[in-house]
């Protein structure tokens, strides 16, 4: 029996191609979803792309710093990846004072020596970002406070670090961190 449409002339049957190829239709459905494609990768290649760090951070991803004018005891700060780094050079006295203290009575409890390179023990290089909210602390500069343990002093909430930056008192949860370093030589630091 013939299939008939609802006017009553009987229905065409649609053919298939007869070469086998693609059809119109088909043709159409493919460039569609391609262009659609091509479309959403152009729209997430900026939203991807605008999480890469900036020039100017990658410019800093490594910084040498010249250490043969930081006499003992001194402490200078500079920059790294926009952030201040303290690099001291540390006196036998803070050196002792530092390797004196229980670190069982620490809140972060660490070592001068885990904090500083082997055979470099008088060089302490953190961060200079104070881990309770991000201030700077004060004590690398000549004259500014130290702190009751002689190392650094955040002014914003009163945190105070001993020689070897670690946190003594305050609400600073942890120690200053000590970032990725190595020495180029005896009076050379690379930093990151």
């Amino acid at each position: 029996m013939a299939a008939v449409d609802l006017s009553g002339e009987p229905a065409v049957k649609a053919e298939p191609n007869e070469q086998g190829g693609v059809r119109r239709r088909d043709f159409i459905n493919i460039a569609a979803v391609s262009f659609a494609g091509v479309g959403g990768a152009a729209l997430l290649y900026p939203l991807v792309t605008q999480m890469n760090p900036s020039a100017d951070v990658l410019a800093l991803a490594q910084i040498d710093v010249d250490i043969a004018a930081i006499r003992p005891g001194q402490a200078i700060k500079t920059m790294w990846r926009k952030q201040p780094i303290f690099i001291r050079n540390l006196t036998p006295a803070e050196q002792a004072a530092a390797n004196a203290v229980d670190t069982g009575s620490l809140r972060d409890p660490q070592t001068l020596a885990e904090r500083t390179k082997e055979g470099h023990a008088n060089w302490l290089i953190t961060l200079g970002v104070c881990t309770h909210l991000g201030c700077v602390p004060l004590g690398a500069a000549d004259g500014e406070q130290r702190g009751e343990y002689g190392g650094y002093f955040c002014p914003c909430h009163g945190s105070h670090y001993d020689t070897a930056a670690r946190v003594r008192k305050g609400p600073a949860p942890r120690n200053l961190e000590v970032p990725e370093y190595e020495f180029r030589t005896d009076t050379s630091v690379r930093i990151g």
